[in-house]
């Protein structure tokens, strides 16, 4: 029988919503019924079934993941919007998705500047 956790590339279903922080709203927990759907919606999602038929992501799964909740939640983009994305031979997701990153970070650092201006200014 193959034990996944002596072998960390396989995530638990529970472990990739905590990675992709997907809670549940109204419970406050985890939500692994979004991992389950977006599953059945994205043919590039494919999990391992070991012991007890219980699903097991690998890093390419986790990151395909990853990819889906950032189109969807942060680009607001459609389920056939990210489809079509998903299935182009040159997606540039990741650089994409690294560049909105990395825009956050230097609008952040601006407002920390101008937030320590402005407390200045009325010192």
């Amino acid at each position: 029988m193959f034990n996944y956790k002596s072998n960390s590339k396989y995530k638990s279903i529970g472990e990739v919503a905590r990675i992709l922080n997907l809670v549940n709203k109204k419970k406050g927990s985890f939500s692994t019924h979004t991992i389950r759907f977006w599953e059945k919606e994205f043919r590039q999602i494919k999990p391992k079934y070991f012991s007890g038929n219980r699903r097991y992501y690998d890093e390419k799964s986790i990151n395909i993941l990853k990819k889906i909740k950032y189109l969807l939640k942060d680009k607001g983009m459609t389920l056939n919007g990210v489809k079509k994305v998903l299935n182009s031979e040159n997606s540039d997701i990741d650089e994409l998705h690294n560049t909105t990153i990395k825009q956050k970070n230097i609008i952040k650092q601006k407002l920390i500047k101008i937030k320590k201006l402005i407390t200045e200014f009325k010192n």
